[in-house]
């Protein structure tokens, strides 16, 4: 359910975490189109001000702290201020009217404040947990909004988030680590006798592709692990969830195909692609 989700959510085509939401899909049901995309734009013009332009560190985690008090304020009935009153003047009323838990959209903004200040992980937790709160609050709120609650559809949904920012990881690091951010986990660095400066200079040897080949690995189990979510969704929210795992698993396909060197190429999803997705979902 998620599309992002930092470089990022999450997604199958790898641009930034939100490329999975399913906003203005003719998949999305009409009546959630207004609640999904004020979701949308919240999280997009946040992951925005910590990644996008010049600003200095200090400058984004100031932003984002006022965009974090602008949302309090929004989900206890006060005005917010008018810097982002597009997104607030959506988003209140979606939180009213479904009851969406704010603290899923406070998660999505400790994720990118992190993301201005922390660029190598030291251990798969770390990661981890930064991808409960980057990714798998998006997944939640989808569900919320269809009203799917039960602890095992959410924890489905999690590992079907996390899997996919972790697949966007691997198949962008030609794209973040000459951008300082390594997200391979420095733990596994060591098990597999790669140091940080052969990322730096994204040497494609053995060791390097099979640290990225076991990381792929374990997305793909990950995936695997939350399947039967695309049942439990109803209607239309189903099918494009289904196209969403078929992304996540296609981008891994590649990924093996080019024998797992995205270090130094970026996989990418043509026409043909989609279509083998499309097929896939049908018998899932």
């Amino acid at each position: 359910m998620n599309p992002g989700t930092s470089s990022h959510s999450p997604s199958m085509q790898g641009v930034n975490h939100y490329e999975n939401f399913p906003v203005a899909s003719l998949l999305c049901p009409p009546r959630l189109r207004p609640a999904i995309t004020a979701i949308y734009w919240f999280a997009r013009t946040a992951d925005d001000m910590a990644d996008e332009g010049d600003a200095l560190p200090q400058t984004r985690l100031d932003d984002l702290a006022a965009y974090r008090a602008d949302l309090v304020a929004t989900a206890s009935g006060q005005a917010p201020s008018p810097r982002w009153a597009g997104v607030f003047e959506q988003l209140g009323p979606v939180i009213r009217q479904f009851d969406l838990p704010v603290h899923l959209l406070a998660d999505l903004l400790s994720a990118f404040e992190q993301d201005v200040v922390k660029q190598r992980y030291a251990s798969q937790a770390e990661l981890l947990d930064y991808c409960r709160r980057s990714a798998n609050p998006v997944g939640r709120l989808l569900l919320h909004l269809y009203g799917v609650q039960d602890a095992r559809s959410l924890q489905e949904s999690d590992c079907i988030c996390t899997a996919l920012q972790l697949i966007n990881f691997w198949q962008d690091l030609s794209v973040d680590i000459p951008r300082g951010r390594i997200y391979l986990p420095a733990d596994s660095w060591a098990r597999h006798g790669v140091n940080e400066a052969q990322l730096l200079e994204l040497q494609s040897t053995k060791i390097t592709i099979n640290l990225i080949a076991s990381h792929a690995d374990q997305a793909r189990a990950m995936m695997q692990k939350g399947l039967k979510l695309v049942k439990k969704v109803p209607g239309r929210g189903g099918w494009e969830l289904r196209l969403v795992v078929q992304g996540g698993l296609r981008i891994l396909d590649k990924i093996e195909a080019q024998g797992y060197n995205t270090l130094q190429q970026r996989p990418k999803l043509g026409a043909w692609d989609v279509a083998v997705m499309g097929w896939r979902a049908l018998w899932m």
